[in-house]
């Protein structure tokens, strides 16, 4: 025991003192009982308590979806690069929101933001196309003029 250590200041926290250590000399081997795998230990740990029983640690969190729904990623980094950049990154956020959700579990949030992004990804090409038909158009009569 430590000499600097003071009981008389633990004294204040009405805690039973622990019991006084006792030599087991029933087994030889520094107090560890012989087991076998699977077999309970013979003695509980304290005089009067019964012997602890320690299960095996399973986390049990949130299930992917078994049939996980589309989530574009593909389609919105293509609308994004390609055809509409606002739209493709707002596209890529909910497809990114899908992919998540899908992970968790949460059926309703995968739902919602796959079907934003489908949408935001039509919306995208559509204006990507209509602003590239426009553009040719415009060329053409640039050009028609200055000949």
């Amino acid at each position: 025991m430590d000499p600097s250590w003071d009981s008389s200041e633990k004294s204040g926290i009405a805690q039973p003192a622990p019991p006084p250590y006792q030599e087991n000399q029933g087994y030889p081997n520094a107090g560890y009982p012989p087991q076998q795998y699977g077999q309970p230990i013979p003695q509980a740990p304290y005089p009067g308590q019964p012997p602890i029983t320690v299960q095996p640690t399973v986390y049990v969190g949130p299930t992917p979806l078994a049939n996980p729904l589309p989530d574009y990623l593909g389609y919105s980094i293509f609308t994004m690069l390609c055809c509409c950049l606002p739209l493709g990154i707002a596209a890529l956020i909910n497809s990114m929101s899908t992919r998540n959700a899908n992970m968790s579990g949460q059926q309703q949030v995968a739902e919602k933001s796959s079907r934003m992004a489908r949408i935001l990804n039509h919306t995208a090409v559509g204006l990507g196309i209509t602003f590239f038909v426009v553009y040719i158009i415009i060329v053409i009569f640039y050009v028609k003029r200055v000949h």
